[in-house]
């Protein structure tokens, strides 16, 4: 059985997944030398761990993550934003690229308005602190949100960066990955109605073999996949 077979297997809690020289990674436990699934979920070996991603269930936060939000309050000093979790994200005037006098919140972010940011914080009550201030973060204008399972997003992005470099090579669309399972895109009207398309394939059908190859053909793509590296597809 090839490696990427091998990333794909389906495994209850209690599963031992660990082959020799594997270390324990998320989503598992290590018991008597041995490696096992904590969670219902795919195992997926990265480098020296295996791990086993969630089948299923709402994001939770970790700090660093890149994550997709929407703006859902707005406050004199802060904006509560949305990222597709159970615990609210405050983000404060501090942690923007802008300077935010008191009261002026709705002039930068309003309510709906989608950002591309980072978790910046996670404390062990489940408080969340979201940021815009590292490069490449930034207001989303235009375009549209497909929201898929959290558990997809390494799917969605491919080894290597594959996936979501064809689907911004065959759709010509500008497409960002959050690791809470919003992907923004935006194009031509057309192009993003495929890349839409495929975008709900690839949620629907992560566990299929060959699906690089379907999702080609959906978007009568032929040529070269453009490099992306592992990112999350920005």
């Amino acid at each position: 059985m090839n490696e990427e077979k091998k990333q794909r297997v389906v495994v209850i809690p209690g599963d031992e997944i660990g082959a020799s020289g594997l270390k324990s990674g998320s989503g598992t436990y290590r018991r008597d030398g041995k490696v096992f699934a904590a969670q219902l979920g795919i195992r997926n070996v990265r480098g020296d761990f295996v791990n086993v991603i969630p089948l299923g269930g709402r994001y939770i936060p970790r700090s660093g993550d890149s994550v997709i939000g929407v703006v859902v309050e707005m406050g004199p000093s802060n904006w509560l934003v949305d990222i597709n979790s159970p615990y609210p994200a405050p983000m404060h005037v501090s942690e923007v690229p802008w300077k935010v006098e008191f009261g002026d919140t709705a002039r930068y972010l309003t309510i709906g308005d989608a950002i591309l940011a980072k978790v910046l914080a996670v404390d062990e009550i489940k408080h969340v602190q979201v940021t815009m201030k590292e490069h490449g973060l930034r207001k989303l204008a235009g375009g549209q949100l497909v929201e898929i399972s959290h558990s997809k997003v390494p799917r969605m992005i491919g080894k290597g960066g594959s996936m979501i470099a064809l689907l911004k090579d065959a759709t010509k669309c500008r497409i960002f990955v959050g690791q809470n399972g919003r992907v923004w895109l935006d194009g031509e009207q057309d192009n993003m109605m495929k890349a839409t398309q495929a975008i709900k394939r690839i949620d629907e059908a992560s566990q299929h073999f060959g699906l690089t190859e379907e999702i080609k053909k959906m978007l009568n793509f032929s040529g070269a996949v453009t490099p992306q590296g592992d990112k999350d597809g920005e």
